[in-house]
């Protein structure tokens, strides 16, 4: 099995790290930067090439004869989906997209929301994605580790055809980006009283500059939409920084938090686990921890245009 990522800047790509985990180190790195991400794998013989910026029809073609009959693994990254589909199609194979574990013979999809779990027995090479922060990274026997070598760097050629012509890169809007690729979150949960308080939880977090997320049971009430659901049934993520607001801190959505670097939690039980596991555990009503937040917000807007 080969992971295939592709790099911008040099930057790893979410979930990057867990496919070259699942294919015991073996992976071919494109894209920008693609020799400082290969490096940064810390794995032993990755492959480089250097391709330019994301165009994935061209992409697809670029590096298709450099797979010969590999299992091709991508991260369920926004490039990871784009690549996937054309790449089965140039190499004429079939897409198991979603996957959380994939073997030479066995993929295991989430389905249904991840409810489900659903065995595909394959036969022959194939094209799959693996959903970011599932897998975690726990060494694999099979895979080589020490000082990270990089073993090859190709320049690829530019394939004939057309594709989709790239105008512009914006940066990521906070409030419409992955949970998995946010680097601030501001989660609520069932300790907010009304779906009003998830509109004032959004506008405090954009102008935070971090993205929203919600426990299942937020979700379950259609406040917000499932794909804003952090915990073992809906998104995990990995952010620098996590602000629990009236979140007591259950197993279905902790396990879901990754490692973040620091967590700030706001609630009325001092001894809920949410508390316990935070940096910095406020006890108050979550309630009225955003009325003054917000408000405290507004009044220094105001001092910066007065």
């Amino acid at each position: 099995m080969l992971a295939v990522l592709f790099a911008r800047d040099g930057a790893v790509p979410a979930g990057g790290d867990e496919v070259v985990a699942e294919c015991g180190g073996r992976v071919l790195v494109c894209g920008t930067g693609a020799h400082e991400a290969a490096a940064a794998l810390q794995v032993q013989g990755a492959r480089a090439v250097e391709t330019g910026q994301f165009e994935p029809g061209t992409l697809a073609q670029q590096i298709a004869p450099l797979l010969d009959d590999d299992i091709v693994v991508l991260p369920g990254s926004p490039d990871g989906r784009d690549l996937a589909p054309r790449l089965a199609h140039v190499l004429r194979r079939r897409l198991l997209a979603g996957a959380i574990r994939v073997t030479e013979h066995e993929v295991f999809l989430a389905r249904g929301g991840g409810r489900e779990i659903h065995e595909v027995t394959v036969d022959g090479p194939f094209v799959a994605t693996m959903v970011p922060g599932v897998r975690g990274t726990v060494p694999t026997p099979e895979a080589d580790h020490g000082v990270p070598s990089v073993a090859e760097k190709v320049v690829a050629g530019t394939a004939s055809g057309t594709d989709c012509a790239v105008l512009e890169v914006l940066g990521p809007d906070v409030a419409t980006m992955d949970l998995a690729e946010a680097p601030r979150i501001l989660g609520g949960g069932a300790g907010l009283d009304s779906s009003e308080r998830f509109d004032q939880l959004t506008r405090v977090a954009t102008a935070l500059g971090a993205s929203v997320g919600a426990t299942r049971v937020v979700t379950d009430r259609g406040w917000l939409p499932h794909a804003r659901q952090i915990g073992t049934t809906g998104c995990v993520i990995d952010p620098e920084l996590y602000l629990a607001f009236g979140i007591s801190g259950a197993v279905q959505h902790t396990a879901g938090l990754g490692q973040p670097q620091y967590i700030l939690s706001v609630n009325t039980d001092p001894h809920c686990p949410m508390m316990q596991l935070a940096d910095l555990a406020i006890v108050c009503d979550a309630n009225a921890a955003l009325d003054a937040l917000e408000a405290r917000m507004a009044e220094r807007m105001a001092g910066q245009r007065g």
